[in-house]
């Protein structure tokens, strides 16, 4: 099998080979329209695999939240605490406060482990039931917290943690 090539349109109006920087960046760029306001979410899969891609490479923790309306509908992307090679501080009152701030109905955790190791830690279940804790009582639903590390996603939800 040959690998197809690939020819991108320049600002001069010629057709030239695409190198590795404008894939990635085309790539990034078709990435975010998946987050883009009112964007659905199409599946739990899709979801897990743009915020992956969304996280690859970070040399530190970086937790977040993936708010979404009645209709699982993206409000926003955020990206809410960053932390060092092995933790971050996460704060139950600003995930509160941010998600009522953008009127989410519903959210998604995700954060990284550099590392590359996926499986959640002990600390990772007690935060993400303190959370989920926190939000029903503003009648806001967790439907998943995903842990990346490299190539592997682990889903809470898929692992029955929620």
């Amino acid at each position: 099998m040959t690998n197809p090539t690939l020819y991108v349109l320049d600002a001069a109006g010629v057709y030239r080979l695409a190198d590795t920087p404008i894939i990635i960046a085309e790539a990034k760029r078709r990435l975010a329209s998946r987050f883009r306001r009112g964007a659905a979410l199409s599946s739990p899969a899709a979801a897990k695999e743009a915020i992956q891609l969304k996280l690859l490479g970070r040399e530190h923790e970086v937790f977040g939240c993936l708010y979404l309306d009645n209709r699982h509908r993206v409000i926003e992307f955020a990206e809410l605490f960053r932390g060092t090679i092995d933790g971050a501080s996460v704060y139950p009152r600003e995930v509160v406060k941010a998600a009522l701030g953008c009127n989410s109905a519903a959210v998604i955790f995700f954060h990284n482990h550099p590392s590359g190791e996926a499986s959640p830690s002990e600390a990772d279940k007690t935060l993400t039931h303190r959370l989920r804790t926190a939000l029903a009582l503003v009648d806001i639903r967790v439907l998943d917290h995903f842990v990346i590390g490299g190539d592997t996603v682990y889903s809470f939800a898929e692992a029955g943690l929620l």
